[in-house]
C-alpha cells in the first residue's frame, strides 16, 4: 500500500543538520528532474529576489522565504515528518505514533512535494517555499514539469499494492492514477450537518490526518479500495463508496465533528 500525502504550505526550517542530499532520498529516479527545480529556483531567488517574490506568491512581509530558497542547496534538513506542519500533519503526529506504526509510516507514506515530486517520512529535505500550481523560470509549470516525470516514481513506489490517493486538487494534478485506477482509492471528507454535506477545509484535512494514523496503528494492508473501505469502517468511521472512475474509487468519509 501507498498512501499520498498533499504537502503543507507552511514548513518548519530546521536550524541544524547535514545539507540536502539527493542520493540518500527514496526512488532516485526522480533525482534529475529535482536538481531541475532546485536548479531553477535557486537562480531566481539568487539573482532576482525582487521577482522571487512576484513568480512565488511570497508575501512582502516575509522576504526570509526567499533567502530560505537561495540557500536551498546547503541548508540544513530534517526528516520531511517534521519539516510538513499544518492540520493534517498535526492530526497524523507521526512522533507520537506507535514504534510499529512509524516503520509502517516510513514505508506505506510518501508526500508530493513541489521540489522533491515525491519523499518519504523519513527522507530528510530542507525547507522550500514553492507552491504546485506555480510557473517557474527555466522550469515551466510545476504542475506540466512533475507529469511528466513522477510517473516511474510512483509506480516504483507502489509496486503491486493499493493506492491511497488523499492528495489535494493542486497536486493530484501532478500525476493522474490511469494506469492503476483499478487499485486506487481516493478520498473524500464530508461534514454533515442539519442534513446537509459539503467540503470544508479544516475538517477535510485533519479527518484525512486521523484515517492514515488510524490506518497506520491497525496494521491493515488492504489490497482493494472496497477491503480499504472496510478497513475505515472497521475503525469506526462513516464511509460511502462511489463508482471506479479514470483516477480511482472515491471513497466518502462523513463525519459530523472533527
Amino acid at each position: 500500500m501507498l498512501i499520498l500525502l498533499p504537502p503543507s504550505e507552511g514548513k518548519t526550517a530546521p536550524v541544524r543538520g547535514n545539507p540536502l542530499a539527493l542520493d540518500d532520498l527514496r526512488l532516485p529516479v526522480l533525482n534529475p528532474a529535482r536538481t531541475k527545480v532546485i536548479d531553477a529556483l535557486v537562480e531566481l531567488c539568487t539573482t532576482r529576489p525582487d521577482e522571487a517574490v512576484e513568480i512565488l506568491g511570497i508575501p512582502k512581509t516575509q522576504p526570509e522565504l526567499v533567502e530560505l530558497n537561495a540557500g536551498l542547496s546547503d541548508a540544513p534538513t530534517a526528516r520531511a515528518d517534521r519539516i510538513y506542519t499544518g492540520v493534517l500533519y498535526d492530526a497524523l503526529s507521526p512522533a507520537t505514533l506507535s514504534p510499529a506504526a512509524k516503520r509502517r509510516a516510513t514505508n506505506r507514506v510518501m508526500v508530493t512535494s513541489s521540489v522533491f515530486g515525491l519523499v518519504g517520512l523519513a527522507d530528510r529535505i530542507p525547507a522550500y517555499r514553492l507552491s504546485g500550481d506555480t510557473t517557474l523560470p527555466g522550469i515551466g509549470g510545476i504542475q506540466a514539469h512533475w507529469r511528466s516525470h513522477l510517473g516511474a516514481g510512483v509506480t516504483e513506489a507502489l509496486g503491486d499494492g493499493l493506492l491511497v490517493d488523499l492528495r489535494s486538487g493542486t497536486y493530484a494534478a501532478f500525476w493522474r492514477p490511469d494506469e492503476v485506477a483499478a487499485r486506487t482509492a481516493t478520498v473524500r471528507v464530508l461534514h454533515e450537518h442539519n442534513g446537509q454535506r459539503k467540503v470544508v477545509s479544516h475538517f477535510n484535512k485533519a479527518t484525512k490526518g486521523r484515517l492514515v494514523r488510524a490506518l497506520l496503528e491497525s496494521g491493515a494492508n488492504p489490497r482493494t479500495p472496497a477491503k480499504l473501505a472496510d478497513a475505515f469502517r472497521d475503525l469506526g468511521w462513516t464511509v460511502e463508496t462511489g463508482p471506479t472512475t479514470k483516477t480511482g474509487t472515491q471513497l466518502d468519509i462523513v463525519v459530523a465533528e472533527i
